[in-house]
């Protein structure tokens, strides 16, 4: 080989676990599937009218300790379970976080969060974790942002996120197109709906592209589509987008590329305008929207931890305060409880009326 016109900028390139040794070594128990799989449904039947509630993406906005993440997991199934006539909880857990310059990769990445990026104990720790949480009987989501680490975890979510800045990739909406759980892309950083669309439409067809197999061997895949796609609204450059006369045009939109009215709204990012607190008045919007009648917004997400805002990762890991955001902010706990409690009792009524 000539190094000369090759590798110059490539330090190594080091073997990983495949992904059939990974779920060889934490496999999907009979209770872990069940819930995977009942999330799944559950969320089908809402985006196509069958099941009247919403659904509510809700968790830290990155999992750095798998411990800290169980605790919530916890907390969590007790209120999903306190709630599940109105709302279906999704436990929101992102392995991985893409960043706009440089910074902390996400779980997967970095587990170690000093910078010696041990992607197979990342791999090992998220699939881990991912099992508890399902035997649990709550259902997860997570946002694909690699192209390959799907193979040794998406088996595990319920609902997958495609973000702002992935949405518009041509291989992640064909990736998309082959799973099995829902997907939810998000309109474009700018605030563009057509980003989105196109990708909702690309995904619901059949596509071939190359990836790897689960013995990790490259492969070209082949899908039929995935007829669980949506619109996320999670604001852009203009400004918060979920507004009714956002909606309204979101709606329109999506009419006139022939597609349903399936829309979630992110209460987090732009919609906040980056403020963790104002994620309350998103919530009280979207709760007078639907007693306003509005049929079509089937979901929201909130980014929530046990704290509140967030934290720098320190120099010494020691000193990273329990309970608290390495990333974007978070409300706290009790918050959480308040907002989702009241959210199910302001919408119950109007969710029971609405049409298939």
């Amino acid at each position: 080989m000539d190094n000369r016109i090759e590798n110059l900028h490539v330090i190594s390139e080091d073997p990983l676990i495949r992904p059939d040794q990974v779920k060889a070594m934490y496999p999907l128990s009979t209770e872990s599937a069940e819930t995977v799989m009942q999330g799944q449904q559950a969320i089908r039947d809402i985006l196509d009218g069958k099941d009247k509630r919403l659904f509510v993406v809700v968790g830290p906005c990155s999992i750095h300790d798998v411990d800290l993440a169980m605790d919530y997991a916890k907390r969590l199934k007790v209120l999903a379970d306190e709630l599940k006539d109105n709302l279906c909880i999704v436990m929101r857990v992102y392995f991985e976080k893409p960043r706009t310059s440089i910074g902390w990769q996400g779980l997967i990445n970095d587990p170690d969060m000093d910078g010696s990026c041990d992607i197979a104990k990342g791999l090992l720790m998220s699939r881990k974790l991912l099992l508890k949480i399902a035997e649990l009987g709550l259902p997860a989501a997570g946002e694909a942002l690699d192209l390959i680490t799907p193979q040794y975890v998406q088996d595990l979510f319920s609902w997958t996120a495609i973000g702002a800045r992935t949405t518009e990739s041509q291989t992640h909406r064909k990736m998309a197109s082959g799973f099995s759980a829902p997907v939810g892309f998000k309109n474009g950083t700018n605030g563009d709906y057509d980003v989105a669309i196109n990708a909702i439409l690309c995904a619901g067809h059949k596509n071939d592209f190359v990836s790897i197999d689960p013995q990790g061997q490259v492969a070209v895949i082949r899908t039929r589509g995935n007829p669980h796609t949506h619109m996320v609204l999670r604001g852009g450059s203009d400004g918060p987008n979920y507004d009714a006369k956002h909606i309204a045009a979101c709606e329109k939109q999506l009419d006139h590329a022939g597609l349903p009215a399936n829309i979630m709204v992110d209460c987090s990012h732009a919609n906040s305008q980056k403020d963790h607190q104002k994620q309350l008045l998103v919530l009280d919007d979207i709760a007078q929207q639907i007693v306003d009648g509005n049929q079509s917004i089937k979901g929201v997400m909130v980014e929530s931890n046990f704290k509140a805002g967030n934290q720098p990762i320190p120099e010494d890991l020691s000193q990273l305060e329990y309970g608290v955001s390495v990333t974007d902010k978070c409300i706290d706990w009790e918050t959480t409880e308040q907002v989702l409690r009241s959210l199910a009792t302001k919408v119950s009524d109007s969710l029971q009326t609405r049409i298939k």
